[in-house]
């Protein structure tokens, strides 16, 4: 029988790779300012840190499933960021979700082969 908890974690997955493939051709270009050529990327970026690193802690605390939001949350703020899905991956894996973590793992792995960044540890 499968919990809440595992069923909002699921569909934490699920949105956050749905979102991130429709997300990912709706963007439209940044004008330059003063400052950096795409502030919006650096916004994004910072937000999607934020929330992997409150995974972090929620995973070094041994609060698997929090972390889990939190990874799935910044996958969902920067769906091409590789450290999101690898540490959504660990969480998931923690929590007995094998096949969910798979999934997470795989995304993380092809990110990282096409160069968008590094999956980091949590």
């Amino acid at each position: 029988m499968r919990t809440r908890s595992s069923r909002a974690i699921r569909g934490a997955i699920a949105i956050a790779l749905a979102l991130a493939i429709a997300l990912a051709g709706c963007s439209s270009p940044q004008s330059v300012s003063s400052g950096s050529a795409f502030p919006a990327a650096d916004t994004t970026r910072a937000r999607s840190q934020a929330l992997i690193e409150n995974g972090n802690l929620a995973y070094e605390r041994g609060d698997f499933a929090l972390a889990a939001r939190r990874y799935a949350a910044a996958a969902v703020v920067d769906g091409d960021d590789p450290a999101a899905y690898y540490g959504l991956g660990m969480a998931l894996t923690k929590l007995g979700r094998d096949e969910q973590a798979r999934t997470a793992y795989a995304r993380a792995r092809e990110l990282t082969r096409q160069g968008l960044g590094n999956p980091t540890t949590p």
